[in-house]
C-alpha cells in the first residue's frame, strides 16, 4: 500500500522551517511538533541527499565511542549514570574503507517525527545521506588539534556532520558529542534509543543554565577519555593535548563557553547562534579567544533581542569576534539547509535566504579560520574584518 506523503522537497522545507527558530526561544520548541500542511500530496520520488565534500587535504576517518561517567548521575534520569555517544572524525590515509552512515534509520525517523514529518519524508532517505567519512580508515601520521562539537537542544550530533568532516579534512581530530536524553533520538549500545527526556523537563531559563553547566561537565569527561593520562580511544595518539578547542550550535554554543569556564584545557571556543544562558562568567574566560557567529537579524545584532550576546561580549576578555551572516536562520549553520540545495529548494524560504551550500561554506570557512589561527598559530586575514569575498558577513564591534 503506498505511503501517503508529500514530495521530499516540500517535506524537507517544512523541516527547515520548523528548525528556523531564534536561539533564545529554540529550546522549548525542540519537542514541539510542527505538522506539515494536510493538503500536500503523495510522491514516490526517490531522492538521494549528500553533504558538501570537505575541502582539506586529508581523507576523513570515522569512529564512534560510547562513554559512561559512572561518577555522575544523569541530570534527567537520576537513576542512571551519565552516558555520551561521541562521533570521532580524524585525518586518515586514503583507502577503500566503508563510507560512514549519516544516521540510523530510527534516529532519522525520530527527528522527522518530532516535526510532524514522519509520514511525509522517508527516514531511509535522510539516514542514507552520502557522507565523506570512512569507517575504520587508517589514521594519518602526526598529531593534530582536537575540536569538540556540541549540537543544539533536541537534535543529534549528526546535524553537524558537514562541519565535522570539514575540520577533520583540514587536520583536526573532531569529537561530536551526543548528550544522553537531550536529543529526540540517539542510538546507544545494546539497541537502546534514548529520547529527549530533557525536552519536557527543561522549562525555564534556570533549567537551560543547568543544561549548559551539565554539558560543560560532559566535555571535561570527554577530554579525560580522549586526552587524559589513560585515554580510551584507540587513536588517542593523534591528539595534541595542548591544542584543544570547542564549538557548538544553539545551546551547544553556550556549552562551549561553559566548558571553557570550567576547564582550562580548552584554549578557544565558538558559539554558533545560541543564547548564552549566563555561560560566560563575569570575570571572563581567562583571556582565551572566543568567537560568536549568528544570524544577522534583530536577534544577534548588538542590542538585539537576545541580550545574552551583549552581556557575553562585554565579559569576554581575550581575542574576540562577533560575526553575523545575512540571509541565515537558526538552522542555517547545521546540515539541514544543505539538503534543501540537494532537493532544489535553494532560497525557497525567502528571496534573501542564503542557499544551504553557501551557508555551509561560510560556517566552515570562518570556523576553520578561527581554529587555524587560535590552535595552529596560522594568521587568518579572513578574521581581520569584512571582505568582498564574504559580503554576507558583518563584523560587529560594539
Amino acid at each position: 500500500m503506498p505511503r501517503t506523503s508529500v514530495t521530499p522537497t516540500v517535506a524537507l522545507l517544512a523541516l527547515a522551517l520548523a528548525l528556523a527558530l531564534p536561539p533564545a526561544a529554540a529550546w522549548p520548541a525542540a519537542a514541539a511538533p510542527t505538522h506539515a500542511p494536510a493538503a500536500l500530496v503523495h510522491s514516490d520520488t526517490d531522492t538521494r541527499t549528500s553533504l558538501l565534500r570537505p575541502t582539506g587535504p586529508y581523507t576523513v576517518g570515522r569512529d564512534t565511542l560510547h562513554l559512561v561517567d559512572r561518577a555522575r548521575r544523569d541530570p534527567w534520569v537520576p537513576d542512571a549514570a551519565r552516558e555520551l555517544m561521541v562521533g570521532m572524525f580524524y585525518p586518515a590515509l586514503p583507502g577503500s574503507s566503508t563510507s560512514a552512515p549519516y544516521a540510523t534509520v530510527q534516529e532519522a525517523r525520530l527527528l522527522l517525527q518530532n516535526y510532524g514529518l514522519e509520514d511525509v519524508f522517508p527516514a531511509e532517505t535522510l539516514s542514507a545521506t552520502a557522507t565523506s567519512g570512512r569507517v575504520n580508515a587508517r589514521p594519518s601520521h602526526g598529531r593534530y588539534p582536537l575540536v569538540v562539537l556540541s549540537p543544539g537542544f533536541g537534535v543529534s550530533r549528526f546535524t553537524l556532520t558537514g562541519l565535522a568532516e570539514e575540520l577533520a579534512s583540514r587536520g583536526y581530530v573532531v569529537a561530536a558529542v551526543d548528550h544522553a536524553y537531550e536529543s529526540v533520538g540517539t542510538a546507544f549500545p545494546s539497541g537502546r534509543m534514548l529520547t529527549c527526556v530533557a525536552c519536557a523537563k527543561a522549562q525555564s531559563e534556570q533549567d537551560m543554565e543547568a543544561v549548559t553547566a551539565s554539558r560543560g561537565k560532559d566535555v571535561s569527561f570527554v577530554l579525560d577519555r580522549l586526552a587524559g593520562p589513560r585515554p580510551t580511544w584507540r587513536y588517542a595518539g593523534l591528539i595534541d593535548r595542548n591544542r584543544i578547542g570547542m564549538a557548538g550550535h544553539s545551546v551547544g554554543g553556550a556549552s562551549a563557553a561553559a566548558a571553557m569556564a570550567g576547564n582550562r584545557r580548552i584554549r578557544a571556543g565558538v558559539n554558533i547562534d545560541g543564547a548564552f544562558h549566563a555561560a560566560v562568567p563575569a570575570d571572563g574566560l581567562g583571556g582565551r579567544p572566543f568567537m560568536m557567529l549568528g544570524t544577522d537579524d534583530e536577534t544577534h545584532r548588538p542590542g538585539g533581542t537576545d541580550a545574552s550576546w551583549d552581556t557575553a561580549w562585554n565579559r569576554l576578555d581575550g581575542w574576540k569576534r562577533w560575526l553575523t551572516v545575512a540571509g541565515t536562520n537558526h538552522s542555517s549553520f547545521s546540515d539541514i539547509p544543505v539538503f534543501l540545495d540537494e532537493l532544489g529548494l535553494s532560497g525557497a524560504q525567502s528571496p534573501q535566504a542564503l542557499s544551504g551550500r553557501r551557508s555551509m561554506e561560510i560556517t566552515r570557512a570562518y570556523l576553520g579560520a578561527f581554529f587555524d589561527q587560535q590552535l595552529k598559530g596560522i594568521p587568518q586575514p579572513l578574521l581581520d574584518g569584512p571582505t568582498s569575498a564574504e559580503p554576507e558577513v558583518t563584523f560587529n564591534n560594539p
